[in-house]
């Protein structure tokens, strides 16, 4: 198929959730609106026998009521020895998507499962595995070291394992560019059925670090916030004075993207399209953006470019803002340069998911979707005073607003490590 035409349109026909706020899209969608956060003290292994400057995070509720991840319900003892906990918040987000789309039953025909693919990634995979199973080899030898250790801690196996779970035979790309890897692996998908490399694309994010090396690291970069470990729905302050630091979180977002003429021949519902992706690099440190968010910057500037869009078009931007002094106002100054005094409302959802790394940019990419498709914008639930520089913009605070009706088209960010920057537009769908 390589080779058709780049004309083709991509629309947007499944979704689905992981993440601290519960399982499933609605459920999740209706608590971020509701401002509810899914901050708590920090749960699991090893978490009781070190010190840390940061005791929160947000982390997947496991249980059997409504919104749970029921683990034991879900996945054999098996399969939960077997593979990651990264690689199954993966495949029920997956699951969740392709149940929305209609897609990928025992009914597909071979060349329908030769034209759908995956793109999904991870950031930091297989951190504690690693340490267990080196503990292990030092301790108790090589034969105890277990065979499916590499399978787990390998990025590309989420792709992997969703591809044979449903047979897909198309591309199987697996990106890991830390904060930006979900919304990478969206738009890289968006590629491939742009320019004809499949049909139908699963793709999105996951992520299930929270773990006290990585708590440990990211707290010896000054990277997370420790001041509210006894209010953790506070932690997390995109915007606001107060920040200091992200809050660590897990979970998955997979959506299923499709072309357009391929989705109106199955009669499956729009949801919404894909109208540009745009990338940069800020090539200026490992960790930090520069300043003036240049960065930033370009990447909107080019996905506008693709969309064929213009900064009035936009109503609404889920920031990838997570809680750092300098990121939050590198990316405030970039958006207030690209949409000038358009008005553009802005908000982080990370406020009340905290940063999910790897899963962050999937995951306000279905978020920035659903303010589509819902006609609502989330807000930022612990924005309280925001930086006098930044007054002059509409930064959502208080409650869930009405989307503009004069506007079709959203934008969402992702910033990660190493100065990876991407961008994504999506529109309201229209003949």
């Amino acid at each position: 198929m390589s080779g058709v035409s780049t004309g083709r349109r991509v629309v947007v026909t499944g979704l689905g959730l992981v993440t601290c706020l519960g399982v499933g899209v609605e459920h999740v969608w209706s608590k971020l609106l509701r401002g509810e956060s899914g901050i708590t003290r920090v749960k699991g292994p090893g978490f009781d026998k070190v010190k840390l400057t940061c005791n929160i995070a947000g982390q997947v509720p496991k249980g059997s009521t409504p919104g749970d991840l029921n683990m034991g319900h879900l996945y054999s003892s098996t399969e939960q020895r077997k593979q990651s906990l990264a690689a199954l918040y993966a495949l029920e987000a997956a699951r969740e998507a392709l149940t929305m789309a209609r897609w990928g039953g025992s009914e597909l025909e071979e060349e329908e499962r030769m034209e759908t693919g995956v793109s999904l990634g991870t950031g930091v995979m297989g951190t504690s595995d690693i340490y267990k199973t080196g503990e292990t080899l030092y301790r108790q030898g090589y034969k105890k070291v277990d065979p499916h250790f590499i399978p787990r801690i390998l990025a590309n196996i989420p792709a992997g394992l969703i591809s044979m779970k449903y047979g897909f035979q198309g591309p199987i790309h697996a990106v890991s560019s830390a904060c930006t890897t979900g919304l990478h692996a969206t738009g890289d998908a968006f590629r491939f059925i742009k320019y004809g490399d499949a049909n139908v694309m699963v793709c999105g994010g996951t992520e299930a670090c929270i773990d006290p090396i990585i708590l440990a690291g990211l707290g010896r970069m000054k990277f997370l916030s420790t001041s509210y470990n006894d209010e953790p729905h506070k932690a997390s302050r995109p915007f606001d004075k107060a920040r200091e630091g992200l809050v660590l979180s897990e979970g998955s977002g997979v959506l299923v993207l499709e072309e357009l003429e391929h989705a109106k021949a199955r009669g499956v519902e729009i949801i919404a399209e894909v109208k540009g992706y745009g990338l940069s690099g800020d090539a200026y440190h490992i960790s930090h953006s520069e300043k003036n968010g240049r960065g930033a910057e370009l990447s909107m500037l080019r996905a506008l470019k693709e969309a064929n869009v213009g900064p009035c078009d936009i109503g609404y931007i889920n920031a990838h803002a997570v809680s750092t002094p300098l990121g939050d106002a590198a990316e405030l100054r970039a958006i207030s340069r690209v949409f000038q005094n358009t008005g553009v409302a802005v908000s982080s959802t990370k406020s009340s998911t905290g940063h999910l790394i790897g899963a962050s940019g999937s995951v306000e990419s279905i978020f920035t979707i659903m303010t589509l498709k819902a006609a609502m914008m989330p807000f930022n639930i612990t924005l309280e005073d925001m930086d006098d520089e930044f007054e002059h913009m509409n930064l959502l605070q208080g409650k869930a607003m009405h989307f503009p009706t004069n506007s079709k088209h959203v934008l969402t960010n992702s910033f990660g490590f190493g100065g990876a920057n991407g961008s994504l537009c999506f529109g309201s769908y229209n003949e």
